[in-house]
């Protein structure tokens, strides 16, 4: 399993009013067995279930608001 790391500033604000962060499929594959964790006051990650979109060649992870984290995937 591979992993990205990712910040609160990385995500950016939707038409929605929710926040995304956008990876390319080329960067973390197709996207089926895809993990979120967020990072916690502890320095714990936890895994969220967080809704993730697909659009021509990039992924979106989306939640209410920004958060620092990590992406586990396959390669």
């Amino acid at each position: 399993m591979s992993q990205k790391q990712f910040k609160k500033n990385d995500f950016a604000p939707n038409d929605e009013e929710q926040y995304q962060i956008e990876f390319k499929i080329s960067e973390i594959g197709e996207g089926i067995d895809l993990i979120v964790q967020r990072l916690n006051e502890k320095g714990e990650y936890e895994m969220v279930q967080a809704p993730v979109k697909r659009f021509n060649d990039r992924i979106f992870i989306v939640w209410d608001q920004p958060f620092d984290g990590r992406l586990i995937f396959d390669e």
